[in-house]
């Protein structure tokens, strides 16, 4: 037998559902390497298939067999495997024949409780062969499937039908059964193209066999790379610039095995109607991508992905174009219709949507946007009136017939709608950058008003789910706090906006009437949203440690956290950082084990070390300047001010006994510890570095 061998699987289903697949995939390719090492069996490069139809996961270099192992079987304690007389006891027989060993055969092997009878058995490693099955079938069971279906009069359980399965080790088929089929070489082209059964011969052929023989290109990524290509070079040929939404692409990728683009052409009156919609109506109901002029405009023209290589594309192209004329109909339809009336009449709407049962309607929601944005403008200079203007109108758009259709156009069709009633063009915005930063790396609001308002909007929400006990666990966050936490420091931190989050969070939560707010509450939620900044600053190079030595202040003020978080990254990069950030340990340690309130005042007369003076005259140098460093907020400057007090600490440490026998002498000199160790912490606490 070879040593190694290529190993592969495939699970031929009725279409999967797109949006699932590449999570499926890669599910079932994690389960497989799961099993593979729970056997322990060494494998190298593992490849990842998935089309509409089939799941594979390839393996090259696959161990082929078990290495044999030698297994300690233990039996009872030795002192029980003997009587009086030394015979064995019945245990020690009965462990014996349960091993099929003589008594003989058995050894005494130490542990931490004592001598134990034991046997040392030899078992011979398992083929690959015999094992994959039941690696197979334990990740198919556990892919993320959230509802399994039946088919037929099987009890077998999938999230679609399944019609084949397939399963090789080199030209070598692996016997088994598999989601109620038995395996075999034999796979399925193209739905249309090579319906017909293809055989692999081995699972290096899989790939060449299904794209020559089968119009299948079982690869995701390059399927999607060969979609991204298409779209691109019919777009040029168009004269536009194609534009490729990633989720879109994922998506029309797991719906198309042999993909062809074909563009093709809609009424340029629809161009009246905000692109945003016409875009969406070509994504969201046809999968179509759209493109842009030289000037970024909307072109009147779509391009298509079809599953089929035509040979007649000017037939698909017209189906497309009569498929997509009702769509963007509608659209139009629902921007008149939207028109007809100011975003005034749709607020008394809001009174019938529920926003959530305890905290009332989006009504009362808006009520108290009106009151908690305008006390975030004020400290951002922003104009009153305009604020409440826009809280006003912030949700309006939600009862519109657009935003019906097309939830993800919250905001943008209310700056449009806003925009058409000659509404202030800062309002206008705002109703749109409330709802930013929409996803990762998304652009944040650029005025005053539209940054209130985004933050106002975020933590009315974080304060009344949390205040009500809504708090997010696992996966479950179905209010996205977390992600309305960490946008809102975005905001704050990005735009440098100097404002106290304990203060704002108390506030916000006074507005819910429905809600007690106390001490404990506030800084609960305050945690919560700090939290969202440890992988924030990861991101950005910042270590856990450095995270906590801040965090551990407690600085109210997300702005001033990131400066602070500045200055200690700086601080670590300087000679003498890791010195002094054990030395601070050390003086922490001391301080906790001091159960006695320390003395604010140093006394000098009870120096009896010259280390201690020149500590005290170094501490009293920096003192002035670090704190109105501190006080100007350069904390960078002051860290490095502070760091130059690391010789006069070593030589402190090295000539000092701080625990000493005088209580007055000891007292005083963990006074003067504590000093130099609030004045780091005033800045973050460097001994968690």
């Amino acid at each position: 037998m070879r040593n190694t061998v290529d190993f592969l699987v495939e699970i031929g289903t009725e279409e999967l559902p797109p949006k699932a697949l590449k999570k499926l995939s890669q599910a079932f390719a994690d389960g497989i390497e799961a099993g593979l090492q729970d056997a322990k069996l060494s494998y190298g490069q593992v490849d990842l298939y998935a089309s509409p139809r089939r799941l594979a996961v390839r393996v090259q270099t696959l161990q082929a067999k078990q290495q044999d192992q030698t297994v300690e079987k233990k039996g009872p304690a030795k002192k029980a495997a003997f009587d009086a007389d030394g015979n064995p006891s019945k245990a020690l027989q009965g462990f014996a024949r349960g091993c099929g060993a003589s008594i003989e055969q058995l050894i005494e092997v130490d542990t931490d409780k004592g001598v134990w009878m034991a046997f040392m058995q030899e078992q011979k490693g398992q083929a690959a062969a015999q094992l994959l099955p039941e690696i197979v079938n334990q990740s198919l069971a556990k892919l993320p499937i959230p509802k399994r279906m039946r088919w037929g009069a099987s009890d077998v359980e999938f999230v679609r039908p399944v019609h084949w399965a397939v399963m090789l080790m080199d030209e070598n088929i692996v016997p088994a059964t598999i989601l109620g089929h038995e395996t075999g070489r034999a796979t399925r082209g193209h739905r249309f193209h090579a319906p017909q059964q293809l055989d692999i011969a081995t699972p290096a052929d899989y790939i060449n066999t299904l794209c020559t023989q089968g119009y299948v290109q079982a690869d995701f990524a390059v399927r999607a790379e060969m979609i991204r290509s298409q779209v691109q070079a019919a777009a040029q040929a168009a004269g536009g610039i194609a534009q490729i939404d990633e989720d879109l692409l994922d998506e029309v990728t797991a719906l198309n095995e042999w993909p062809q683009a074909i563009v093709g052409d809609f009424d340029e009156i629809f161009l009246s109607v905000p692109s945003e919609a016409l875009i969406s109506a070509m994504k969201g109901h046809q999968k179509y991508f759209h493109m842009l002029d030289a000037d970024g405009k909307l072109m009147a023209k779509f391009i298509t992905i079809s599953n089929i290589e035509s040979s007649n594309p000017a037939s698909v192209k017209s189906g497309n174009e009569r498929v997509i004329r009702p769509r963007l109909s509608d659209a139009k339809f629902f921007w008149d219709q939207d028109r007809k009336q100011p975003l005034d009449d749709f607020l008394p709407r809001l009174k019938t949507v529920v926003f959530q049962q305890q905290l009332g309607t989006l009504f009362d929601k808006v009520q108290r946007l009106e009151t908690l944005a305008v006390k975030v403008g004020r400290s951002l200079g922003a104009e009153p009136a305009m604020l409440e203007r826009a809280a006003r109108l912030s949700k309006c758009d939600l009862m519109s017939e657009m935003v019906g259709e097309f939830p993800e156009l919250q905001g943008i069709m209310g700056r449009y709608y806003a925009m058409q009633q000659k509404e202030d063009q800062q309002v206008a915005d705002a109703l749109d950058a409330q709802y930013q930063p929409r996803f990762a790396g998304d652009e944040l609001p650029s005025s005053a008003v539209a940054q209130a308002l985004a933050i106002a909007d975020k933590l009315d929400t974080i304060t009344g789910i949390y205040g009500i006990g809504q708090v997010p666990s696992g996966d479950k966050d179905p209010f996205a706090l977390r992600r309305s936490a960490l946008g809102m420091l975005r905001i704050i931190i990005e735009k440098e906006l100097d404002l106290d989050l304990e203060l704002m969070i108390r506030f916000a939560l006074d507005l819910h009437p429905q809600v007690t707010c106390n001490d404990k509450l506030v800084a609960d939620i305050h945690d919560f949203v700090i939290s969202r900044l440890k992988a924030y600053f990861a991101d950005q190079g910042v270590s856990a440690e450095q995270f906590e030595a801040v965090r551990s202040c407690a600085p109210s003020h997300p702005l001033d956290f990131a400066k602070r978080i500045e200055a200690v990254k700086a601080f670590a990069q300087i000679d003498g950082a890791e010195s002094l950030s054990a030395a601070n340990k050390r003086i922490a340690n001391l301080l906790k084990k001091v159960d006695a309130e320390i003395a604010e005042t140093v006394d000098t007369s009870l120096f009896e070390n010259a280390a201690e003076s020149a500590l005290f005259a170094k501490l009293d140098e920096l003192r002035e300047q670090v704190s109105d460093l501190i006080a100007d907020k350069d904390y960078i400057a002051a860290l490095q001010q502070l760091a130059t007090i690391r010789a006069e600490v070593d030589a402190f440490f090295e000539g000092v006994m701080v625990m000493a026998d005088d209580e007055a002498v000891r007292n005083n000199r963990l006074a003067l510890l504590h000093q130099i160790y609030q004045l780091f912490t005033d800045i973050a606490d460097i001994s968690r570095l």
